[in-house]
C-alpha cells in the first residue's frame, strides 16, 4: 500500500493534537506559575483545572484523545486505546502504570493549584484591607 498525501496530512494533525494535549497538561500542572498578576489567565487556568480533574476522573474520553486517535487511524497508524496520559506514562515510565494513579495525581495537582489561588486571594484581601485603614 502506498502512502498518500492525505495520510501525511492526518499524521501532521495527529502530531498537532498530541502537541495540544501536552500543552494542556503542562498548563494544568504549571499554569499557576504563569498567571500571577494576570486575572484573566487565572480564571482560564481555574476553569482548566476543573475540566482537567473531571476529565481525568470521569468515564468520558477527552476530545483531544479522540481527535488524536482519529487522525492516527486515518494516517495508517494503529491508534492507542485509553486515556492519553496513561498511554504515554506506560510508554515512558512503566508498562504497568496504574490508571488510578493518574486520577489521584490530577486531584493532587488540582488541590495544590487551588491552594495557590486561595493564598493569592487571601493576600490580596489582606492588602486591600490594610490599605483601606
Amino acid at each position: 500500500m502506498t502512502h498518500t498525501w492525505a495520510q501525511d496530512l492526518f499524521l501532521v494533525a495527529a502530531v498537532a493534537a498530541l502537541g495540544a494535549h501536552l500543552f494542556f497538561n503542562l498548563w494544568y500542572v504549571f499554569g499557576a506559575a504563569f498567571t500571577k498578576g494576570r486575572p484573566r489567565l487565572e480564571v482560564l487556568h481555574i476553569l482548566s483545572l476543573f475540566y482537567g480533574v473531571i476529565a481525568e476522573n470521569a468515564s468520558f474520553p477527552c476530545p483531544l484523545t479522540l481527535l488524536e486517535q482519529f487522525c492516527q487511524a486515518r494516517a495508517g497508524i494503529e491508534p492507542y486505546h485509553g486515556p492519553f496520559e496513561l498511554h504515554y506514562m506506560r510508554a515512558l515510565v512503566a508498562p504497568s502504570f496504574p490508571l488510578w494513579l493518574l486520577g489521584s495525581g490530577a486531584i493532587a495537582v488540582f488541590l495544590v493549584n487551588v491552594a495557590i489561588y486561595a493564598r493569592r486571594l487571601a493576600l490580596r484581601h489582606a492588602q486591600s484591607h490594610h490599605t483601606a485603614h
